[in-house]
């Protein structure tokens, strides 16, 4: 997935948005039960956006024309180092249906964690004015 890649690469959260579909489901690597719909998926995006330093993408694996992807990543939360992997399913539209992300090791998880929980009454509010606006 080559735009979004793009896009993150260039923190442009607004064109890592339009590539949503507005049934995507978002899988967190910290929190159980998987976020459902455009809103709240961006909203949560825009939350990771604020919480990685010095995010890269370091490895690209699927096939460009396929509907599945694996964008893996490192990056930092405060003084912890971490590395990931975006899992990407894209629909017939060419847009994201389904975004997994997974992180390790476990001290970066439980960094994450904290971290977007300290961001969590902000991305409400911005998934709630996007859910109205769209």
């Amino acid at each position: 997935m080559r735009a979004f890649r793009e896009a993150v690469e260039a923190q442009d959260m607004d064109a890592v948005e339009a590539l949503l579909a507005e049934d995507v489901v978002f899988t967190s690597p910290v929190v159980f039960k998987p976020y459902p719909g455009k809103a709240i998926t961006a909203a949560i995006l825009h939350g990771v956006a604020r919480v990685f330093e010095d995010f890269h993408y370091v490895r690209e694996i699927g096939d460009r024309d396929g509907t599945d992807h694996a964008l893996l990543f490192a990056a930092r939360v405060g003084d912890r180092e971490l590395t990931g992997c975006d899992f990407i399913h894209v629909n017939e539209d060419g847009l994201i249906d389904e975004l997994t992300v997974m992180v390790r090791p476990l001290s970066g998880a439980q960094a994450l964690q904290a971290a977007m929980g300290a961001q969590f009454e902000q991305i409400a509010k911005e998934a709630e004015a996007r859910s109205t606006v769209g």
